[in-house]
């Protein structure tokens, strides 16, 4: 008897050493979102919030993450098209201007119409002084347009699935 509990206590002084390293095993990490078959993780997300905190700090993670979301998206429809810029930035500004700037055509009438519109917005300046910058202007208006179009088609055609709890 007395030798079959010291069996019984070594046998289970050796499980509790071999598995010791796992009693004591801790989450380092955990995924809030699935893209596709890419993970982003918490510490990754919060690296960027805190990022995008000190330029807003009225921004919530969600709008984070939905951002981190929208440039995976961009990223990979970029790498399709075998864009490879100096960094993710450059990579998402040269598919915007290939896949929507490019098609944007702005009318002489366009111009016209908006400079009337907004003729107080220019005081003394003169159509011809302001043309370039209402091209500007329109353009980028309209490319916000077509690239929010554009991530609302990219997401309904992506898995994407978002586990973040507060």
């Amino acid at each position: 008897m007395k030798g079959t509990k010291v069996s019984l206590f070594l046998g289970c002084a050796v499980l509790l050493a071999i598995n010791l390293p796992f009693v004591f095993a801790e989450v380092v990490d955990r995924v809030v979102a699935f893209v596709d078959d890419k993970a982003i993780t918490l510490s990754d997300l919060e690296d960027n919030y805190k990022a995008a905190a000190k330029l807003r700090p009225d921004i919530k993670k969600e709008e984070v993450l939905n951002t981190k979301i929208n440039r995976m998206l961009l990223l990979r429809e970029a790498k399709k098209l075998r864009i490879e810029g100096a960094n993710p930035d450059e990579s998402i500004r040269e598919y915007i201007e290939l896949k929507l700037r490019t098609f944007i055509k702005i009318t002489e009438d366009d111009l016209r119409e908006f400079y009337d519109k907004n003729r107080k917005e220019f005081g003394k300046a003169e159509f011809d002084d302001s043309r370039e910058k209402i091209e500007e202007y329109l353009v980028e208006k309209e490319v916000n347009i077509r690239l929010k179009k554009h991530i609302e088609d990219l997401r309904s055609k992506a898995y994407i699935k978002i586990q973040l709890n507060n």
